[in-house]
């Protein structure tokens, strides 16, 4: 390992740029980003509450940064830490445990996510799919992909999954966008709609240990009790399932499809040949900028050598996912879509400990609607020019507002 002294100990004689980069072209990563990643040492940003970070854009880098143990989630939840959004992060939350504490809840949580489970729900994510694609099909030959399929397919997904009833489904996306926000709403806005999620998830789960159905927050409310997670473990487990189960998957169909429609070779090569799907859905999540960096801060626990420089015990660093995904050290023509792409050594759903619990969930979702919009609109096309689509920008998560398209 390299000795900290043999590396530069930066005070960083530029000025730390603005985070999150200006969307020139929010359809793909920022282009500062790319700028970065030739730079021989990370460099400092600055973030929308004033903190400032280093960003981790290399490949090699993110991969330590998110695998090290001394780079601290849990320290980023403390307070008086560095952060990106306005509103203090949720210290016993799934996403913010170091080990051995995150190990526990992880083992516990990870059942409902794994192969064999997310193949159970594949027959209700095509029937849900099917359904939402038959209202499309019967109001069209125009729709818009977001409201028609990209939002509702999670939403109806991830709510059934936790067994929040059919009735109450709607509140979740405007009470997620906000608490996912960094710029846009204020502390007090996002503690709100944190406060909504963990209130109404506290009442559900109420209703669950007196009424227990066959969904995943009555099974850990009933769990045995050595496996048992506390009240509040529970009621912040089911907001980040709701949260993260959500809004990252409803950019990565959007994004997805517009992503294949802006290269319609790719479109119909995966039209042609519906087997290249599996490697199709990776390669989007590798592609498609869906988040803003695609990490979340980590805070150094020591002194420890990254990307060039010293990160000092208490700074705090972000991955950058979406640039390492585009690292030409490691993906040959990296900005070019290729459904055919293998090797795929992306880093979409993270590396390492925090590595997404939800990755095979989000990758049926993301292929089940692909796949599926394929089959049932091969002549799909975007309705208006990429310049005119809106887009949303002000969270952590990015993706067209709405996708207008025709068949």
């Amino acid at each position: 390992m390299t000795d900290v002294t043999d590396v530069t100990d930066a005070t960083d004689e530029q000025p730390a740029l603005s985070f999150p980069f200006p969307a020139a072209d929010p359809w793909e990563p920022a282009r500062e980003f790319a700028e970065l990643r030739g730079r021989d040492r990370m460099c400092r940003v600055t973030l929308p509450t004033g903190d400032t970070a280093w960003i981790a854009t290399r490949y090699e880098d993110n991969r330590q940064l998110l695998s090290d143990p001394r780079f601290s989630r849990a320290a980023a939840a403390r307070a008086g830490a560095p952060r990106v959004r306005r509103a203090a992060l949720e210290a016993r939350s799934l996403t913010t445990m170091d080990p051995p504490e995150h190990t526990r809840l992880r083992r516990i949580a990870v059942r409902a996510f794994t192969t064999q489970s997310v193949d159970r729900l594949r027959p209700r994510i095509r029937q849900v799919t099917n359904r939402l694609l038959d209202a499309l099909a019967a109001a069209g030959p125009g729709a818009d992909l977001v409201a028609g399929i990209a939002r509702p397919l999670p939403v109806t997904v991830i709510c059934e999954l936790l067994g929040v009833p059919a009735g109450d489904q709607a509140r979740f996306g405007a009470w997620s966008r906000v608490y996912l926000s960094a710029v846009g709403h204020s502390a007090e806005e996002i503690e709100n709609a944190a406060a909504s999620l963990k209130g109404y998830l506290a009442r559900l789960i109420g209703d669950k240990r007196r009424r227990p159905g066959d969904d995943l927050l009555s099974r850990l409310a009933h769990a045995p009790e050595e496996e048992r997670l506390d009240e509040e473990e529970l009621v912040t487990f089911g907001v980040t399932l709701l949260v993260a189960g959500v809004e990252t998957v409803v950019h990565e169909i959007s994004g997805g499809v517009l992503a294949l429609l802006r290269a319609p070779e790719q479109w119909e090569r995966l039209r042609a040949r519906p087997a290249l799907l599996d490697s199709a859905v990776e390669e989007l999540i590798r592609f498609t900028p869906a988040a803003v960096s695609g990490g979340t801060l980590r805070v150094a626990l020591e002194d420890v050598e990254l990307g060039g420089v010293v990160v000092r015990a208490g700074e705090a660093v972000l991955p950058a996912v979406i640039s390492a995904d585009r690292d030409p050290g490691v993906f040959p023509d990296p900005d070019r879509l290729d459904v055919t792409r293998r090797p795929n050594p992306h880093i979409g759903f993270g590396h390492g400990p925090h590595r997404c619990l939800g990755a095979q969930l989000a990758r049926a979702e993301l292929g089940i609607a692909l796949g599926s919009l394929i089959a049932r609109f091969p002549g799909l096309r975007l309705a208006v020019p990429v310049a005119e689509l809106e887009w949303v920008l002000h969270g952590m998560q990015r993706g067209p507002k709405a996708l207008p398209v025709r068949w």
